[in-house]
């Protein structure tokens, strides 16, 4: 019997041109050919990633528009795991790596969007719940986030989960963060604040500073339910605490393109909302997810990602098309 040996692995054909490889471009042998990659061929990773790169670069050569007035902005949606947290910390990331000024008011006792920020929120630290309290003023309490030179935070800590119970016996007790916000003094563009997955009295104090709610929605079957209860609150606020507040923007968050389903929640969504939907989804995506847990949005953790690319868009479109205090309520 013959013994094939080591020898009888070898390619059966090689077209050799030195120690750069086969003189085609590719490697011939085991009755196949594997090209060489090729950076402008979109369908390869490196094709993708220099996509993504160019793209970030483009997009961050076009400056993005000031509000004539400060916008203030709550991001709210009683369901949790919507993507509120990292719509808030991404889309201020995104305003103020083009020069926009951005504070972020953390009202959600867990304190996500504090520690995506970078900001330290452990308990004792100045926060917003002595600015809800009255034992501070905003602007004691605000701190500067590595993210961006232009971009600060009021954190939260783990003390603001007792201020529900504590703001009840208080006066005007629906009006604390609204009077906070007119007595700053820090000069800021957008007020984003990032409220808890609840319709308590956190939710009303943020629904009565602002002027525009932004409403994340999942791309999932659930994402509708209990929207009803948020937009009939959304009306008893303006009917009684804020005639200004107004439903200006709704973003569709964790969208998968598999899923038929995805599909038909934008469909839904954009046919009863219209205009008021953002013509940018944000896809699921693996770096919307880990960023925070370096402390940091998804803008400095991964810029080139889809999801960072996705809140660039995001947060341009919701720049450019401005607030119309006239325009349709919620």
């Amino acid at each position: 019997m013959t013994s094939r040996g080591v020898g009888s692995l070898v390619p059966r054909e090689t077209v050799s041109t030195g120690r750069s490889g086969s003189a085609g471009g590719g490697y011939r042998g085991y009755d196949s050919v594997i090209p060489p990659l090729d950076p402008l061929d979109r369908s390869t990773p490196i094709g993708v990633a220099a996509a993504a790169v160019e793209a970030l670069a483009a997009e961050r050569r076009q400056p993005f528009p000031r509000p004539a007035r400060r916008r203030i902005i709550s991001v709210a949606n009683q369901k949790g795991g919507v993507g509120k947290t990292t719509t808030t910390v991404n889309l201020a990331a995104a305003l103020a790596s083009h020069g926009i000024r951005v504070l972020v008011i953390d009202l959600d006792p867990q304190g996500n969007a504090s520690t995506a920020l970078g900001v330290d929120h452990h308990s004792g630290v100045p926060s917003i719940y002595e600015v809800l309290l009255g034992d501070r003023p905003l602007d004691e309490v605000i701190v500067a986030s590595t993210e961006a030179p232009e971009l600060f935070c009021a954190p939260a800590t783990i003390d603001l989960a007792g201020a529900e119970i504590e703001l009840v016996s208080l006066v005007a007790r629906e009006n604390r963060l609204h009077r906070a916000i007119q007595s700053m003094k820090r000069e800021v563009d957008y007020v984003l604040i990032d409220c808890p997955p609840s319709l308590g009295l956190l939710t009303v104090n943020a629904l009565v500073a602002a002027r525009e709610l932004l409403i994340p929605i999942q791309c999932e079957y659930y994402a509708l339910e209990g929207l009803g209860m948020l937009l009939r609150n959304v009306e008893l606020v303006q009917a009684h605490l804020n005639q200004d507040l107004r439903l200006s923007t709704i973003l569709l968050t964790m969208y998968d393109s598999c899923t038929r389903l995805a599909d038909q929640v934008v469909h839904e969504v954009k046919e009863h909302f219209g205009d008021r939907v953002l013509a940018t989804t944000i896809p699921r995506n693996v770096r919307l997810v880990e960023a925070p847990s370096y402390g940091q949005s998804a803008l400095t953790y991964d810029p080139t990602s889809r999801g960072s690319l996705s809140y660039l868009a995001a947060a341009r479109e919701l720049a450019e098309r401005g607030f119309d205090p006239n325009g349709a309520g919620a």
